[in-house]
C-alpha cells in the first residue's frame, strides 16, 4: 500500500462540527460514526488487497477459497456458500467463474437435487489459499492497527449491531466474543 501524507486535520471531525454549524447536531454523532466506520473499512480493504495482490486474489475470491477449505469434503452448495458469505447468488456466480477460470475450482452436479451445483476445491485452489491465508494473517490480522482490548471491544460493539439489524441470531450457548 502507497505511504499517504496524513492530512493536518482530522476531515471527519471536520465534517462534524460542520454538522453542528448547519443545525444538524442529533445527525452529528451518528454521522461521524458511520463515517469513521466507512473510511475505516476502506484502509482496512486495502491492506487486505495488497497483502492478496500476490496471490492475484481479491478478498471475494479469497473468502470463497477459505470457505471451501474449511468444509469437510472441500465442498459446498453454490446457495450455501452465498448464504455463508452473506452476498447476493449472482456475486458467488461471479466469484466462482474467476476461481474456475483460474483452475482453483471446479462446479460439478449435486448428487440428490439436480437444480443444485457444487462448488468444489481444487488441490491448486487449496495450495493457494493456505499460503494467502498466512499472508494475510502475518500483514494484517496479526496486526490490525489496534490493541488486543480494542479489537476485542470492537468486535463486540459490531456484532451487537450487526445481531440489532438483523445479520444473524444468537446461537445457544453464545460464543465469545459475542
Amino acid at each position: 500500500m502507497a505511504h499517504v501524507t496524513p492530512l493536518p486535520i482530522d476531515p471527519i471531525a471536520e465534517a462534524k462540527r460542520q454538522w453542528v454549524d448547519h443545525g444538524w447536531t442529533a445527525a452529528a454523532d451518528g454521522m461521524a460514526a458511520v463515517t469513521s466506520i466507512m473510511r475505516a473499512q476502506q484502509l482496512m480493504l486495502a491492506r487486505v488487497e495488497a497483502a492478496l495482490k500476490p496471490f492475484d486474489l481479491s478478498f471475494a475470491r479469497f473468502e470463497m477459497l477459505a470457505l471451501l477449505s474449511f468444509t469437510r469434503e472441500s465442498t459446498l452448495p453454490m446457495a450455501s456458500a452465498s448464504a455463508r458469505l452473506q452476498v447476493h447468488p449472482t456475486s458467488v456466480t461471479n466469484t466462482v467463474n474467476r476461481l474456475e477460470r483460474d483452475g482453483l475450482v471446479s462446479r460439478n452436479p449435486h448428487p440428490t437435487d439436480g437444480r443444485a451445483t457444487l462448488v468444489v476445491l481444487t488441490d491448486a485452489g487449496r495450495e493457494l489459499v493456505a499460503h494467502a491465508a498466512t499472508a494475510l494473517n502475518n500483514s494484517v490480522f496479526e496486526q490490525p492497527g489496534l490493541t488486543e482490548e480494542d479489537v476485542t471491544g470492537l468486535v463486540r460493539i459490531l456484532a451487537r449491531f450487526r445481531r440489532t439489524a438483523g445479520d444473524f441470531s444468537d446461537p445457544q450457548p453464545v460464543p465469545e466474543p459475542l
